[in-house]
């Protein structure tokens, strides 16, 4: 069964959070990505898209909490997209006009239950 978070409209750029995201994400060489290792690299992580990531992560693992055991769960998913840019601007010199885009991002987490005995160590 599958559990989905988003953060929709984060105040960062995608490109900040999606170095971060191929961290955590699923189906690399790696293989499958443990819920509870995936909060240990956020934490890590000294970059700011990783407090974003962690939030969504708990947020996803927090919708799961109820009806599967956190212990078995893992990151299936992780999506980051863009989200609208906030037009601001600037006065330049002789009367022009400097245009500041402030980008926003979506962030989705989809976490699942591990197959049986995936986390056995």
């Amino acid at each position: 069964m599958e559990f989905k978070a988003s953060h929709r409209f984060a105040r960062i750029s995608p490109s900040k959070v999606r170095p971060v995201a191929n961290l955590i994400r699923s189906g690399d060489k790696r293989g499958l990505v443990g819920v509870n290792e995936a909060m240990e690299i956020l934490r890590a992580t000294p970059k700011r898209g990783s407090k974003f990531l962690l939030k969504v992560l708990r947020s996803a693992v927090a919708n799961a909490s109820g009806s599967v055991d956190p212990d078995n769960l893992y990151v299936k998913e992780t999506l980051v997209g863009d989200g609208p840019r906030l037009k601001r601007g600037r006065p330049r010199a002789r009367g022009s006009y400097f245009a500041i885009l402030k980008r926003t991002c979506h962030i989705w987490v989809t976490v699942a239950e591990g197959p049986s005995g995936w986390n056995e160590t």
